[in-house]
Order: C-alpha cells, then structure tokens, then sequence
C-alpha cells in the first residue's frame, strides 16, 4: 500500500509534457488579456479615436471571454478535450493574426472578440486536461504547474507590451502570439492524448441564451465603471440589472433541467462550494491589487508602463517559489494547512502598500511584493485543488468551467471597486489644485511634488480595500478540506505507469 501511494504521488514524463503544452498555451492566452493595455494610447493615435472607443479593445476582449467559457464544459464533453484545445488554440492564432492586420479601430475591436472566443477556452480546457490525466492523489502538484501562467501573465504583460511599443510596432503585440501558438499546435499533437470517452448530452440552449449574455453584461457594467467612475451611471445600472436577471434566470432554469450549461448541483459539494467561494474573493484580491500596484507606480512615481511591469516581478517570483511545494504539501495534507497561512503572509505583506507615499523605498516595495507573493503561492492552485476534491473525472470540466466564471467575476467586481475607490480619492485629494483627474490618470511624467504626494494618499488609502479584501477571504479558508484528495468512489488508482490516454472517464448518467 504505502509503495502505491508513492508512485501515485509522482508526475510522470507523459504528465510533465502534458503540463509543459497546457502552460505554454496558457501564458499565451492570459498575456493577452493585460500586454494590450498599455498600448491603448498609441492605438488611439494611430487610429485617430478618442479612449472611449478604444478602450473596447479590451472590453470587447472581455466579453468575448464572458461568453464562451460556459461553453467550454460542454464542448469538452460533447467533443473531447483535445480537438477542443486544437481548435481555441488555432481560432486565438488566427484572431491574433487579423488583429496584427487591422487597419482601423473597428476591425481590431472585432477582431479582438474573435481571439478572446479562442483564448477564452485555452485555460479552462488546459485546466481540464491536467486534471484529469493527474488523478486526485497529484492535483495540487499539477495545478501548481498552471498556476504559473496565472500569477506571472498579469505581471509579464506590461513589461512585454511597454518594450515592444516603445521599439517596435503595436501590431507586434499580436503578431508574438502566432509562433506561440504554431508552436502549441505542434506540441499538443504529440503530446496529449486523444480517445477519450465523450458524453453525448443536447446543448442546453435556454442555458446558453440566459448565461452568457447575463455574464458580459455584468462583466460590461464593472468594465464601464472603470470608465465613467461610478456605480450609477446609466450604462451600469441598466447593465447589472440585465444580467443579474439573466443570472438568475439561468439558476432557475440549471436546477430544473438533466444537463444544464453549468451545473449548479456540484455546489452540493462542500468542498467545492467552499473552494469556489475562496476563488471568488482571491480573483478579487489579485486581479484588484495588480489594477492598483502598475497604476501606483506609473502615476504617483511617474513610471514607465514597462518599468513598472519590472518593479512588480518579486511578486511574481515569490509566487514561483513557492506553488510547487504549496501544491505537494496540499495533495498530502490538505489545503487547509496551506491556504491560510499564506492569507495571513498576503495580508501582513499587503499593509506597508496602505502607507505609501510619493517616495516610498523601491527596495522596501519591492521586498514587500517579493513577500506578498510567497503568500500567493500558498493560496491560489491550492484553492483550485480543493475544488476537485471528491469529484469525478466526468464532472471535471464543467467545474473547471464554474471555477474560471467565478475567478473572472471576482477580478472584475474588485478592479471596478477599487477603480471607483481611487478616482474618488484622487479627486478630493487634488481639489485643491487644477489638474483634473483625467489628466492626471494620463499622466506619463512625473508630476509636481504637492500633487505627487495627494496622489500617493489616495492609492494608500484603496490599498486598505485590498487589505480588507485579504482578510476576508481568510474565513472561508478555515472550511477547506484537512486532508489530502482522493479517488472519486469506483475510481481506480492512477499508477506511474499510467498514461492520459489510460486514465478513467466515467460516462455521465
């Protein structure tokens, strides 16, 4: 028995190539969503239109997202894993490709959506896939692997974008994607296995019409905070209140039907009701801090997009450090004897950033984040693992499909919180002076002590938002399982001789 548990524990070589082709798909999927924006005022010249339109580059991105990722569970299941992994990684090369070609605002922006159909299943499905071919007993270990790309993308992407707009052309941004990608197609024919058992369940219609306009055009009213500054406006009210209704319409519908887009009666599972709650809160955390920190240090310290890319880097190498023992420790022990320590680290590392000032250390920020991010690496793929706690391989890709929905919503609620929170600190902390507001979120140069100073007050006070955020996820923490995973009931062991082709997939009742 204890020979077994060994080799069960071990990522084989068929695992480790599976991993390597799910992460190199991945990091190119997530750099998109964060290298576009700091070439939107260069778009904007180019193209000649104000930032209100251009800004829909990475809006309509957004909801291209929003709108298949319900579709990913079961497209999975109707298709198979790998022709639908081929199929977004080849439509995100060809949405790249277009979006390199566009000549005018319009044509990116629709181009745009194109890609985001493509990229919006690359982590979902990547995500499926691993799971699956790891089996219960390696998941922590395998979702470290991914986690990878998630926690290094959003900080990669300013550094990536600011050098290649600062010494080449924008359409680059676009254009880096498709050797990326051409190289994925290649790998992942090689390496993941095909022939897995599909589940011929209809398409839930009614499900897709309710959901997925209900998800963009929540995700339509948070991204419009972030332009006109407040919750009331027109446009977001009458956007949240479409798609909460839609929302809800969905949950009535998905408990009344056999095979519903998401399946809302895995949340009987306690495991994974908890886990989705802490991924709701920790996308809020890390998607809202990384609104913040690259702001912070362009506007209150007059950086450059790229250089302040570089300034967040020790988050992102704490992180690194620390999710591959996170993830061994948590298929041994649970993630409860992980996940809250490092809320504890997060937190601790997050409140010397709520006492920042125009001239705060660089040295000290930058050992703080090298902190915060060790506290990351103990929380985020953790909290992924637990979700698949006492799940069946056949439940796996809607889950991951509910995990990612929750992620997206909780990244989007916390950046237009505290998009709203910093605009209206920045405006009573610079009344006093000229400057508009705007003009001041515009800003390339440095700015003038005084204003530098009211500025730098105002970000320190939304960075206790973040803190408040932090903590609160603590709580939920405290519900995740003690234990390590195991075998779905009727499950066979996955031995190290087993290869994804091999592994179980229960048919669906």
């Amino acid at each position: 028995m204890a020979r077994n548990t060994a080799t069960t524990s071990v990522l084989t070589p068929e695992l480790r190539r599976v991993a390597s082709v799910v992460v190199l798909g991945s990091i190119m999927s997530i750099l998109d969503t964060t290298i576009v924006a700091v070439a939107l005022d260069t778009l904007g010249r180019d193209f000649h239109v104000p930032v209100s339109t251009i800004q829909w580059v990475t809006t309509g991105y957004l909801l291209s997202l929003a709108v298949v990722i319900p579709v990913t569970g079961w497209a999975v299941d109707r298709f198979g894993a790998k022709p639908m992994w081929l199929m977004s990684v080849s439509l995100f090369i060809v949405g790249s490709s277009l979006c390199g070609l566009a000549w005018s605002a319009n044509s990116l922006i629709l181009f745009r959506v194109l890609q985001g159909l493509g990229g919006g299943m690359i982590l979902p499905i990547g995500q499926s896939v691993l799971a699956r071919t790891a089996g219960p007993q390696r998941i922590g270990r395998v979702m470290s692997v991914i986690g990878v790309p998630t926690v290094l993308g959003p900080i990669l992407g300013p550094v990536l974008g600011g050098l290649i707009v600062s010494n080449f052309s924008w359409r680059w941004i676009f254009y880096i994607n498709v050797p990326i990608g051409i190289g994925t197609l290649i790998l992942s024919r090689s390496f993941l296995a095909g022939g897995e058992e599909k589940i011929r369940t209809s398409f839930d219609g009614w499900g897709f019409a309710l959901l997925s306009p209900g998800l963009a055009s929540l995700v339509y009213a948070l991204s419009e905070v972030g332009v006109t500054g407040s919750f009331t406006s027109t446009p977001v009210l009458v956007s949240f209140l479409l798609g909460l209704a839609l929302m809800l319409g969905f949950a009535a519908h998905a408990l009344r039907v056999r095979n519903p887009l998401l399946d809302l009666r895995l949340f009987k599972n306690r495991n994974f009701s908890i886990a989705n709650i802490c991924m709701f809160v920790m996308g809020a955390t890390l998607f809202g801090s990384m609104f913040l920190l690259p702001l912070y240090y362009q506007i209150a310290r007059g950086q450059s997009p790229w250089v302040a890319g570089l300034l967040m880097a020790p988050q992102g190498v704490g992180a690194a450090l620390l999710m591959r023992k996170a993830g061994s420790i948590t298929d041994r022990a649970g993630p409860r004897r992980v996940v809250p320590a490092g809320i504890v680290i997060m937190a601790l590392a997050t409140i010397p950033f709520a006492f920042v000032t125009s001239s705060t250390s660089e040295a000290l920020l930058a050992g703080t984040l090298f902190v915060r991010g060790l506290g990351l690496g103990l929380t985020m793929m953790p909290i992924m693992s637990a979700a698949y706690f006492d799940l069946s391989s056949a439940d796996i890709p809607r889950a991951t499909t509910t995990l990612n929905i929750v992620r997206q919503i909780g990244a989007s609620v916390a950046t237009a919180l505290f998009a709203v929170v910093l605009q209206r600190g920045i405006v009573e902390n610079t009344h006093t002076h000229s400057t508009s507001d705007s003009a001041l979120l515009s800003e390339t140069v440095k700015l003038p002590p005084t204003i530098a100073e009211d500025v730098a007050r105002a970000f320190a006070h939304t960075f206790w938002w973040a803190v408040a955020t932090i903590v609160l996820a603590f709580i939920p923490t405290l519900f995740l399982p003690s234990r390590g995973a195991r075998a779905a009931p009727g499950t066979p062991p996955v031995t190290v001789e087993d290869t994804p082709s091999e592994l179980p997939v229960p048919a669906r009742e």
